[in-house]
């Protein structure tokens, strides 16, 4: 008999998974509790209720200037990478590549490189070519750091695509792009939103690449690890972390219902 199946061992599962929720959601819990806090402390127990802390989020133009160019990087290297995504995923999983694997491991390998090492080399190659720091080095950073996941996500997408609906495509005529557009866009569409919300959110919170090759602009990451040194903006740092957490939480649940949404109709299509 599988312990799994046995009643104990449900009851182990269930008090494991109710541990792993704890752990892993408390801490935004604690967050959420402390951004109403009418202190610049955040201990228990609480002084007070307050919403100025959200107050001085919507009314701190610099706050918000580090918002703005977050997501504007963010959309802009989101799209880059799952335009290139896109095409690398159609060569490695339709195209015959002398060095498939080299090639494949070339893309691969920002997962591996560490982001601090990744940021000195771009800021050393930026200046190099003589590239002024700015929103574009940003830019092309995240591009990099964000392509393999759009790769790893578009690829098994594509393999369990059937071949034979391009060939059939291609029988009646149509040429390779009508063929992607009309046949292949549509089936790997639910992969190509996942792919560039995860590129959104891996740019919209990184750090360590930003720091090195960021201009005047600053992003939203960059601005909360200033902010943090001083201990008086503490309190709107958390109300600000606290509504992007939630903005992040009804893009991700929208985007996964659609997903699977999208997913039925295509599945039954495909049948």
């Amino acid at each position: 008999m599988d312990v799994a199946l046995s009643k104990n061992g449900r009851r182990a599962l269930a008090a494991f998974f109710a541990l792993l929720v704890v752990f892993l959601y408390a801490p935004i819990l604690i967050l959420l509790i402390f951004s109403f806090n009418d202190s610049e402390l955040p201990a228990f127990p609480l002084s007070g209720f307050t919403l100025d802390w959200y107050h001085e989020f919507l009314t701190d133009p610099d706050l918000q200037a580090a918002l703005q160019t977050s997501a504007i990087v963010a959309a802009l290297s989101s799209v880059g990478a799952v335009v290139l995504g896109i095409l690398a995923s159609i060569a490695l999983a339709r195209r015959r590549i002398a060095g498939k694997a080299a090639v494949s491991a070339l893309l691969l390998s920002p997962l591996v490189i560490p982001y601090l090492v990744f940021g000195i080399s771009l800021l050393l190659f930026f200046h190099w070519v003589g590239i002024s720091r700015s929103i574009l080095t940003v830019v092309i950073g995240h591009i990099v750091i964000s392509l393999p996941y759009t790769i790893l996500v578009l690829v098994p997408r594509l393999q369990q695509i059937d071949v034979s609906l391009e060939e059939a495509a291609y029988d009646l005529g149509a040429s390779r792009l009508r063929t992607f557009r009309s046949v292949t866009l549509p089936l790997i569409l639910p992969a190509i939103v996942s792919a560039f919300l995860i590129a959104f959110t891996t740019s919209f919170d990184e750090y360590a690449v930003a720091s090195f090759v960021v201009g005047t602009r600053a992003t939203f990451p960059i601005y909360l690890f200033a902010a943090l040194r001083v201990p008086n903006r503490l309190p709107e740092v958390i109300a600000v972390a606290v509504v992007v957490m939630i903005a992040s939480l009804i893009v991700v649940v929208a985007a996964e219902v659609g997903r699977r949404i999208a997913e039925r109709r295509l599945g039954a299509l495909e049948s």
